[in-house]
Protein backbone atom coordinates (compact mmCIF):
# COMPACT_ATOMS: atom_id res chain seq x y z
CA UNK A 1 0.00 0.00 0.00
CA UNK A 2 1.40 3.40 -1.03
CA UNK A 3 0.05 6.45 0.95
CA UNK A 4 0.59 10.01 -1.13
CA UNK A 5 0.05 13.27 0.92
CA UNK A 6 -1.92 15.45 -0.91
CA UNK A 7 -0.36 19.26 -0.99
CA UNK A 8 2.51 19.51 -2.76
CA UNK A 9 2.66 15.46 -3.65
CA UNK A 10 -0.31 14.58 -5.23
CA UNK A 11 -1.49 18.13 -5.77
CA UNK A 12 1.03 20.80 -7.20
CA UNK A 13 1.17 24.53 -5.82
CA UNK A 14 -1.76 25.36 -8.04
CA UNK A 15 -3.75 22.47 -6.78
CA UNK A 16 -3.97 20.31 -9.72
CA UNK A 17 -3.02 17.09 -10.56
CA UNK A 18 -0.03 16.01 -12.52
CA UNK A 19 -0.91 13.52 -15.53
CA UNK A 20 2.07 11.82 -14.93
CA UNK A 21 0.59 11.11 -11.58
CA UNK A 22 -2.90 10.65 -12.51
CA UNK A 23 -1.90 7.63 -14.93
CA UNK A 24 1.05 6.48 -11.93
CA UNK A 25 -1.44 5.61 -9.60
CA UNK A 26 -3.50 3.78 -12.42
CA UNK A 27 -0.80 1.74 -13.38
CA UNK A 28 -0.28 1.13 -9.54
CA UNK A 29 -3.72 -0.14 -9.10
CA UNK A 30 -3.78 -2.17 -12.17
CA UNK A 31 -0.86 -3.99 -11.02
CA UNK A 32 -2.32 -5.17 -7.97
CA UNK A 33 -1.48 -2.51 -5.30
CA UNK A 34 -3.53 -0.54 -3.04
CA UNK A 35 -3.12 3.64 -2.79
CA UNK A 36 -4.23 5.38 -0.07
CA UNK A 37 -4.28 9.11 0.96
CA UNK A 38 -2.12 10.77 4.14
CA UNK A 39 -3.29 14.12 4.74
CA UNK A 40 -4.02 17.21 7.14
CA UNK A 41 -7.32 18.07 4.73
CA UNK A 42 -10.90 16.86 6.63
CA UNK A 43 -12.35 14.11 4.57
CA UNK A 44 -14.57 16.54 2.87
CA UNK A 45 -11.78 18.87 1.18
CA UNK A 46 -10.80 16.07 -0.74
CA UNK A 47 -13.89 14.22 -1.57
CA UNK A 48 -13.57 14.93 -5.50
CA UNK A 49 -9.73 13.78 -5.63
CA UNK A 50 -10.63 10.60 -3.91
CA UNK A 51 -13.43 9.82 -6.45
CA UNK A 52 -11.08 10.75 -9.50
CA UNK A 53 -8.46 8.37 -8.40
CA UNK A 54 -10.49 5.71 -7.11
CA UNK A 55 -9.58 5.55 -3.64
CA UNK A 56 -11.24 4.35 -0.27
CA UNK A 57 -8.54 4.40 2.34
CA UNK A 58 -7.40 7.59 3.93
CA UNK A 59 -5.95 8.90 6.92
CA UNK A 60 -7.25 12.12 7.43
CA UNK A 61 -6.54 15.36 10.03
CA UNK A 62 -2.91 13.97 10.41
CA UNK A 63 -4.27 10.99 11.67
CA UNK A 64 -7.19 12.24 13.72
CA UNK A 65 -10.30 10.26 11.24
CA UNK A 66 -8.79 7.03 9.29
CA UNK A 67 -11.16 4.96 6.98
CA UNK A 68 -9.84 2.11 5.49
CA UNK A 69 -11.54 0.55 2.54
CA UNK A 70 -14.59 2.95 3.02
CA UNK A 71 -14.89 1.71 6.56
CA UNK A 72 -14.19 4.22 9.43
CA UNK A 73 -11.50 2.50 11.59
CA UNK A 74 -9.99 4.91 14.15
CA UNK A 75 -11.49 8.45 15.57
CA UNK A 76 -9.46 10.85 17.97
CA UNK A 77 -11.54 14.23 18.63
CA UNK A 78 -9.77 17.30 20.25
CA UNK A 79 -10.71 16.82 24.31
CA UNK A 80 -13.82 19.43 24.06
CA UNK A 81 -13.03 21.02 27.52
CA UNK A 82 -9.57 21.58 26.72
CA UNK A 83 -10.69 23.22 23.41
CA UNK A 84 -13.41 24.99 24.95
CA UNK A 85 -10.35 26.53 26.96
CA UNK A 86 -8.46 27.22 24.16
CA UNK A 87 -11.31 29.08 22.49
CA UNK A 88 -11.34 31.77 25.56
CA UNK A 89 -7.50 31.99 25.17
CA UNK A 90 -8.10 32.64 21.82
CA UNK A 91 -10.44 34.86 22.27
CA UNK A 92 -9.14 37.09 24.69
CA UNK A 93 -6.01 37.37 22.97
CA UNK A 94 -8.03 38.32 19.85
CA UNK A 95 -6.93 35.04 17.71
CA UNK A 96 -9.15 33.44 14.77
CA UNK A 97 -9.72 29.80 14.77
CA UNK A 98 -11.35 27.35 12.54
CA UNK A 99 -13.21 24.12 13.76
CA UNK A 100 -13.60 21.01 11.84
CA UNK A 101 -14.86 17.88 11.66
CA UNK A 102 -15.11 15.16 9.10
CA UNK A 103 -17.86 16.76 7.08
CA UNK A 104 -17.43 20.89 7.51
CA UNK A 105 -15.18 23.72 8.79
CA UNK A 106 -16.53 26.26 10.86
CA UNK A 107 -14.94 29.87 12.26
CA UNK A 108 -14.74 31.31 15.47
CA UNK A 109 -14.78 34.96 13.58
CA UNK A 110 -17.21 36.61 11.40
CA UNK A 111 -14.14 37.32 9.02
CA UNK A 112 -10.48 37.54 9.31
CA UNK A 113 -7.96 38.00 6.91
CA UNK A 114 -5.29 35.07 7.76
CA UNK A 115 -8.27 32.98 7.50
CA UNK A 116 -8.72 34.17 4.11
CA UNK A 117 -5.50 33.75 3.20
CA UNK A 118 -4.20 30.19 4.14
CA UNK A 119 -7.87 28.37 3.56
CA UNK A 120 -7.31 30.61 -0.01
CA UNK A 121 -4.54 28.28 -0.76
CA UNK A 122 -6.42 25.19 -0.59
CA UNK A 123 -8.98 26.63 -2.99
CA UNK A 124 -11.71 26.98 -0.38
CA UNK A 125 -13.91 29.98 1.02
CA UNK A 126 -13.59 31.96 3.95
CA UNK A 127 -15.49 29.72 6.86
CA UNK A 128 -19.35 30.86 8.01
CA UNK A 129 -18.76 31.61 11.34
CA UNK A 130 -20.53 29.70 14.10
CA UNK A 131 -18.47 29.71 17.76
CA UNK A 132 -20.88 27.10 18.90
CA UNK A 133 -19.99 24.29 16.36
CA UNK A 134 -17.77 22.87 18.94
CA UNK A 135 -20.91 22.05 21.36
CA UNK A 136 -22.46 19.36 19.61
CA UNK A 137 -20.20 17.26 17.57
CA UNK A 138 -16.32 15.58 17.41
CA UNK A 139 -14.14 18.32 16.46
CA UNK A 140 -10.61 16.52 14.90
CA UNK A 141 -8.63 19.39 14.12
CA UNK A 142 -8.51 23.55 14.85
CA UNK A 143 -6.75 25.73 12.79
CA UNK A 144 -5.23 28.66 14.54
CA UNK A 145 -4.42 32.21 13.06
CA UNK A 146 -0.85 33.79 14.43
CA UNK A 147 2.30 34.36 12.78
CA UNK A 148 5.32 32.03 13.26
CA UNK A 149 6.54 31.82 17.05
CA UNK A 150 3.24 33.49 18.46
CA UNK A 151 1.65 29.93 18.93
CA UNK A 152 4.78 29.19 21.35
CA UNK A 153 1.83 30.92 24.12
CA UNK A 154 -0.31 28.03 22.94
CA UNK A 155 2.16 25.61 23.55
CA UNK A 156 3.31 26.34 26.93
CA UNK A 157 -0.09 26.41 27.90
CA UNK A 158 -2.57 23.65 26.18
CA UNK A 159 -0.16 20.27 26.67
CA UNK A 160 -2.98 18.14 25.97
CA UNK A 161 -2.54 19.39 22.40
CA UNK A 162 0.21 19.30 19.46
CA UNK A 163 0.65 22.28 17.13
CA UNK A 164 2.39 21.84 13.37
CA UNK A 165 2.51 25.05 11.57
CA UNK A 166 1.53 24.75 7.98
CA UNK A 167 1.15 27.88 6.67
CA UNK A 168 3.06 31.45 7.40
CA UNK A 169 0.04 32.63 9.46
CA UNK A 170 -1.86 28.99 10.94
CA UNK A 171 -0.74 26.03 12.53
CA UNK A 172 -2.97 22.64 12.90
CA UNK A 173 -4.00 21.76 16.23
CA UNK A 174 -4.48 18.20 17.12
CA UNK A 175 -4.30 15.54 19.96
CA UNK A 176 -0.90 15.22 21.50
CA UNK A 177 0.43 12.21 20.00
CA UNK A 178 -1.75 12.50 17.11
CA UNK A 179 0.51 12.00 13.86
CA UNK A 180 0.01 10.68 10.20
CA UNK A 181 1.87 7.71 11.57
CA UNK A 182 0.05 6.86 14.30
CA UNK A 183 -3.07 6.95 11.49
CA UNK A 184 -1.00 4.54 9.35
CA UNK A 185 -0.65 2.52 11.93
CA UNK A 186 -4.26 1.91 12.18
CA UNK A 187 -4.69 1.07 8.69
CA UNK A 188 -1.64 -1.40 8.50
CA UNK A 189 -2.86 -3.29 11.74
CA UNK A 190 -6.83 -3.76 10.29
CA UNK A 191 -5.20 -4.52 6.73
CA UNK A 192 -2.91 -6.77 7.87
CA UNK A 193 -0.15 -5.55 6.01
CA UNK A 194 3.76 -6.19 6.36
CA UNK A 195 5.93 -3.02 7.56
CA UNK A 196 7.59 -3.88 4.32
CA UNK A 197 4.67 -3.73 2.08
CA UNK A 198 3.99 -0.19 2.97
CA UNK A 199 5.26 3.41 1.06
CA UNK A 200 4.81 7.11 1.69
CA UNK A 201 4.97 10.22 0.01
CA UNK A 202 5.18 13.58 1.57
CA UNK A 203 6.66 17.31 1.32
CA UNK A 204 5.51 18.74 4.85
CA UNK A 205 6.23 19.13 8.27
CA UNK A 206 3.51 17.39 9.19
CA UNK A 207 5.09 14.25 6.94
CA UNK A 208 8.19 13.77 9.18
CA UNK A 209 6.55 11.22 11.73
CA UNK A 210 5.11 9.19 8.32
CA UNK A 211 8.31 9.37 6.61
CA UNK A 212 10.32 8.20 9.74
CA UNK A 213 7.92 5.47 10.56
CA UNK A 214 6.86 3.94 7.07
CA UNK A 215 9.48 1.49 5.98
CA UNK A 216 9.81 2.59 2.52
CA UNK A 217 9.63 6.42 2.32
CA UNK A 218 9.87 9.04 -0.33
CA UNK A 219 10.06 13.21 -0.03
CA UNK A 220 9.01 15.06 -2.65
CA UNK A 221 11.99 17.33 -4.50
CA UNK A 222 9.88 20.09 -3.39
CA UNK A 223 9.87 19.08 0.17
CA UNK A 224 11.53 21.16 3.04
CA UNK A 225 15.06 19.86 3.85
CA UNK A 226 14.05 18.72 7.44
CA UNK A 227 11.55 16.06 5.49
CA UNK A 228 14.17 15.01 2.70
CA UNK A 229 16.38 14.32 5.59
CA UNK A 230 13.44 12.11 7.64
CA UNK A 231 13.24 10.28 4.28
CA UNK A 232 14.89 7.17 2.99
CA UNK A 233 14.80 8.42 -0.55
CA UNK A 234 14.14 11.66 -2.50
CA UNK A 235 12.36 12.16 -5.55
CA UNK A 236 12.22 14.93 -7.72
CA UNK A 237 9.63 18.11 -7.38
CA UNK A 238 5.55 17.27 -7.85
CA UNK A 239 5.29 19.02 -11.37
CA UNK A 240 9.04 17.28 -12.66
CA UNK A 241 6.63 13.94 -12.47
CA UNK A 242 7.85 13.43 -8.77
CA UNK A 243 5.57 10.81 -8.01
CA UNK A 244 6.03 8.99 -11.19
CA UNK A 245 10.03 8.91 -10.59
CA UNK A 246 9.74 8.32 -7.36
CA UNK A 247 7.79 5.10 -7.76
CA UNK A 248 10.44 4.28 -10.36
CA UNK A 249 12.96 4.57 -7.64
CA UNK A 250 11.51 2.41 -5.41
CA UNK A 251 10.58 -0.51 -8.07
CA UNK A 252 6.70 0.02 -7.96
CA UNK A 253 7.05 1.24 -11.61
CA UNK A 254 9.03 0.38 -14.29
Amino acid sequence: MIFFDIDGTLLNEDKQLPASTKKAIEQLKTSGHKVAIATGRAPFMFKELREELGIDTFVSFNGQYVVAEGEVIYKNPLHKETLKSLMEYAEKNEHALVFMDHEDMKANIEHHSNIEESIGTLKFDHPKFDPGYVNDREIYQTLLFVEDGVEKHYVDTFDQFHFIRWHPVSTDILPAGGSKAKGIEHVIRHLGLASDQVYAFGDGLNDIEMLSFVENSIAMGNAHEKVKASAKHVTKHVDEDGIEHGLKLVGLLK
